[in-house]
This record gives structure tokens, C-alpha cells and sequence, in this order.
């Protein structure tokens, strides 16, 4: 990917930042350090470009990692503006394409503040630019055309055939643009149910991980994690750096699919090693091996079981009766087992047949948990975390979102970052969750609808100030009556 000359940003606005659009080339010429030495002569290290000389500019002051890439954002509700905004969040200049007087559903859904953008939406769209077009509009399909052509990536979590229906099939896209990449989030992969809507929940039962979350005794669960839609969100966003990549070896595009339920499985796999597993016997780390309860065909829920080889459960602690999160999640590991016992005042266990040993205590974890719980109860879960860290025990506090939110590690970090919007005013949200030591992250607010429209026109696609005030009477970008109604 060739270096693009990007103009000074206007300080603490990463989303006005205006980038030039200059044609990719692809790159043949051989790595430096293989130049240099010929003893360096690994083929498939051939036709990759050559790498720069290492900065000498400070930690931090070389730009964002995707400086200089333009999104053309068609996403909406959660999977797609996932994955948008953590590539705007490395530096990449996202250009949110939302209906005029209308724009992403998920802007008035949840509202709290009236007449202000929803918690919903602004989680999900900061660090990029609105512009509002109708697609149907004549002049409104000259300026996607030219979107299409100044963009580098395309990202859009339509249902399906939807893209296509507005004309903006593969072939019309890599004809206008052949370095363009598409990428789409859909709920089913290529197949009998490729043509079906999927939600977050759907991905989670379609992709294996309801089936194994809960108490054996009761129905199947859902997790509050959002794994079909963030989580695929997060795939399809390596999937576009990689593709990116790529094309600074080729020179030309691909498409790009990350189906919800394909996303789901993949962080679900252990559950699919389980699987395979119990064809060779009982699954001997889940709790009800050990209350002698058999396994049935297929992985069972496991209630609150580690799912790896340490034992693991949730456990009581201190003010547990009034307080809902006062637990700890506390695992047995192996090597630290007689420091537990000394902890619960078990020290016989240490030498004991029936415990010493971690295939001995796999029928009583029941019984061993229930006597940890006994010691656990006597402390606030933030005690048991102190005094188990002093001897490498590892356990967790169950954090509420209220600590979350208020824990002031994760503001120092960014994790949680408060931002101020101009119609709700300020607001927290999830701060960019992979920390560069040579791309520094700022993270700045959702758009208001259509923000950028003008500035898009002009500055990135070079519309005169006369055709921009001829577009705009055209309603090309400005709502009709029927959508303004549709908005309110």
C-alpha cells in the first residue's frame, strides 16, 4: 500500500482529517535486508515491498497504523460498526453513508436523552464522519460512484442481496475500483440458510455457544458478551487489515465475508474439541463427572465449570445476601493447591489420597468447592483477589458495570474513555481495546447525521461550491417528507 500524503488534522478531530486520494501500486522490488545479504534468499519473501528505514520520530509520532486508508462505511446496528470503528480507531478515515433524515436505525432505538442520538449508536460510530445520500437519487448514485472510486474498503452488514439490489455488485465495485475490498458481515455462511436474517442471539444458538452455556438442569443461555455481533465484527475487521495487506503485493482487491454463525463457533472451539472428545469417554473436568451424572451425545452446559483443564466456579463472597455481585471466580489450579489449603484451613488435604492429587479431586469438586466457599464468604471478592494473588492463586472479582465503569485503572488505560457530544452531552464508551506502543489512539465522538456531508463533497470528492449547493437543492441529500416523518 503506497504512502498517501495526509493533510495536517485539525487538533482533537481525527474524523476531519482529510486524506488525498492517490492510486496503490503494487510493490516488486525484493526486501532490503535480502539486498543486503545473500544469504537471505527465502522465496516467498519475493515481490514484497520494501521496507522503509526505522523511524527515528519518537514513539507515537509516526501517525496512526492506518493513516491514509479510507472506509466506505455502509454498516449499521452493531457487527458492522464494530469493525469500522476499531479501524477508525487505528487511524483509518471512515465515511459513515447513512439515509438522509433517517440514517442508522440505532440512532433514535434505547433513546435516554431526548433529541439526542442514543447510547446505541454513539458506542458503536465515534471516530468517523456522516454523510448523508440517497442511493436512489440520481445525483445521489454519482457521488457513491465517486465514494467508490476515492475509498479503499467497502464494509456492509445489509440482509442479503441487499448491496446488489442497489447496484453495487462485485463487478459494477472492482470494475469502478479493481483495489477495492468488500467486506460483509452476513448471519449464515454460503448454504441452505444463507438467505435467513440473523440477530445476536440467533448467531449464538446457530453457532454452538447457547447450546453449551447454563446449568445442565435448565434451558440453554445466552451470554450478555455480544460474540455474534461484536465478535464478528472483530473478525471481519483482521480480515480487512489482512486483505489490505495483501494488496500491496497484488495491487487489486478481494471480497471479504465473516458470517455471525462462523464468528461464534470460532469462539466457541473449545466446546467443538469437547465434542470430540467425549466420543473417547467422560469429560472428567466438568462437575458432574464427578457426581457420577452421564454424559449424553452432546457437550452438555456446564454451569460455571473452567471448560479447560483447571477446575473453576463462581463462588459466594462476603455480602453476597444483599449485594448480586459480590462473587469471586476462583480456579484450583495444580500447583498452588496447597497454598489453598492452607488458606481454608485445609492443610491435611495437601497429604490426603482423596485430594492430593488433581485426578483424586475430580470427583469431589463439588465437596471442595462448597468448603472454599465456607473461607470465601469471610471476605469482600476483592480480599480473596489480594490475599490469593500474594501466593499465584488465580481468581477473579465478578465486576459489575457500575465498577466497571467507575474503576479508574481502565480510564487510565483508555479502555473507558468519557466523550462529549454535542447533543447529549457526556457520555462513556469502550475505548480502542488493542493498545500500539507506535500508533497512538484518540478516541472522539459519534457524528451527527449528515456532519460531514458538505466537507465529504468538497474536500474528499471535489465538488465545486456551486455543484455542492446543486446537490443539495437536488435532494440528493436531504430528506424527503416521507423520511423526515420516518425519523421523528
Amino acid at each position: 500500500m503506497a504512502r498517501r500524503k495526509v493533510a495536517a488534522a485539525k487538533p482533537k478531530r481525527i474524523a476531519r482529517r482529510i486524506v488525498k486520494k492517490s492510486a496503490v501500486r503494487a510493490v516488486t522490488s525484493r526486501p532490503a535486508q535480502m539486498k543486503a545479504d545473500p544469504k537471505v534468499t527465502a522465496p516467498h519473501n519475493e515481490g514484497w515491498p520494501e521496507l522503509p528505514p526505522p523511524s527515528t520520530k519518537p514513539w507515537g509520532g509516526v501517525g496512526k497504523a492506518l493513516e491514509g486508508v479510507r472506509i466506505l462505511d455502509f454498516t449499521h446496528v452493531q457487527s458492522g460498526p464494530t469493525c469500522t470503528q476499531l479501524l477508525g480507531y487505528m487511524g483509518a478515515d471512515c465515511i459513515k453513508v447513512e439515509r438522509p433524515g433517517v440514517g442508522d436505525i440505532t440512532r433514535g432505538q434505547l433513546r435516554d436523552v431526548k433529541g439526542a442520538d442514543s447510547l446505541y449508536f454513539t458506542m458503536l460510530n465515534g471516530n468517523k464522519r456522516s454523510i448523508t445520500i440517497d442511493s436512489k437519487h440520481p445525483k445521489g448514485k454519482d457521488i457513491l460512484e465517486r465514494l467508490i472510486r476515492h475509498c479503499d474498503v467497502l464494509v456492509e452488514n445489509f440482509a442479503p442481496g441487499a448491496l446488489d439490489r442497489m447496484g453495487l455488485t462485485w463487478d459494477y465495485i472492482h470494475k469502478t475500483n479493481p483495489r477495492m475490498i468488500v467486506a460483509s458481515v452476513k448471519g449464515f455462511g454460503p448454504g441452505p440458510y444463507e438467505d435467513c436474517k440473523v440477530y445476536e442471539n440467533v448467531a449464538q444458538c446457530a453457532g454452538g455457544a447457547a447450546s453449551t452455556t447454563g446449568f445442565r438442569d435448565g434451558p440453554p443461555l445466552v451470554t450478555g458478551a455480544q460474540i455474534g455481533d461484536s465478535g464478528t465484527g472483530l473478525h471481519l475487521a483482521f480480515g480487512i487489515v489482512t486483505a489490505l495487506y495483501q494488496r500491496m503485493r497484488t495491487g487489486r482487491g478481494q471480497r471479504l465475508l465473516c458470517a455471525m454463525q462462523d464468528g461464534v463457533l470460532n469462539l466457541a472451539r473449545v466446546k467443538l474439541r469437547d465434542q470430540q472428545r467425549l466420543a473417547h469417554g467422560p469429560l472428567t473436568e466438568y462437575s458432574q463427572h464427578g457426581e457420577g451424572i452421564p454424559f449424553g451425545k452432546a457437550v452438555p452446559r456446564g454451569g460455571n465449570d473452567s471448560g479447560g483443564g483447571q477446575p473453576g466456579w463462581i463462588l459466594k463472597c462476603k455480602g453476597w445476601e444483599t449485594d448480586p455481585d459480590a462473587y469471586t471466580y476462583f480456579i484450583t489450579q495444580a500447583p498452588v493447591w496447597g497454598p489453598i489449603c492452607d488458606l481454608i484451613g485445609k492443610p491435611e488435604w495437601k497429604t490426603d489420597p482423596d485430594y492430593a492429587t488433581p485426578p483424586a479431586r475430580l470427583p469431589r469438586l463439588r465437596h471442595i468447592f462448597n468448603t472454599i466457599e465456607e473461607w470465601t464468604k469471610t471476605k469482600t471478592k476483592f480480599e480473596v483477589m489480594d490475599i490469593c494473588n500474594q501466593h499465584d492463586i488465580p481468581v477473579g472479582p465478578i465486576l459489575s458495570m457500575k465498577e466497571i465503569a467507575e474503576e479508574p485503572s481502565l480510564r487510565a488505560t483508555g479502555t473507558v474513555v468519557e466523550v462529549d457530544h454535542p447533543t447529549r452531552g457526556k457520555y462513556l464508551t469502550v475505548g480502542n481495546p488493542v493498545k500500539m506502543s507506535d500508533s497512538i489512539t484518540e478516541v472522539t465522538r459519534a457524528p451527527l447525521l449528515g456532519e460531514h456531508t458538505e466537507e465529504i463533497l468538497t474536500e474528499v470528492l471535489g465538488y465545486s461550491a456551486e455543484e455542492y449547493a446543486a446537490i443539495k437543492s437536488s435532494g440528493a441529500i436531504t430528506p424527503s417528507e416521507k423520511k423526515e416523518t420516518e425519523a421523528a
